[in-house]
This record gives structure tokens, C-alpha cells and sequence, in this order.
């Protein structure tokens, strides 16, 4: 399944979050990914399973992040 990045705002009240879902990693290695997008991207965010959410709109930011990793 590949990674796939996007903006959602549905269900969050008008709030714009960067969703990025389908991380194969465990979930010690997304919560460390998760650390360092949202210092990156100076925002707040959560990680449950194999998704992401970053507050805000962060596309560009988390796309490099994401190719750097070897993700995309």
C-alpha cells in the first residue's frame, strides 16, 4: 500500500489538517516521524496506526520530509 499524502478538513470544523496514511513502519517509527514533522512544520499533530495528521497546510514541507525518508 503506498503512502499517500493530503489535505482534509472534514469532521474538524473548518480546520485544515495534512494527512499522510499507509506509513509501513511500526508505530515506534511513525511516532518518531510524527515528532519530527511537526517540529518541521512548526505545528501540533497525532499519530495513531499507520496515519499522521498534522495541523495545518504542510504538503511541500511533508513531501520532502517524506522523499528524504525514502518514503516517496
Amino acid at each position: 500500500m503506498p503512502v499517500k499524502v493530503y489535505i482534509d478538513k472534514k469532521g474538524r470544523k473548518g480546520k485544515t489538517v495534512t494527512v499522510i496514511s499507509g506509513i509501513p513502519h511500526n508505530p515506534q517509527v511513525i511516532e518518531r516521524m510524527a515528532r519530527d514533522l511537526k517540529k518541521k512544520c512548526g505545528a501540533g499533530g497525532t499519530s495513531y496506526q499507520k496515519t499522521i495528521e498534522i495541523q495545518g497546510e504542510h504538503l511541500n514541507e511533508v513531501n520532502k520530509y517524506l522523499k528524504e525518508e525514502g518514503l516517496l
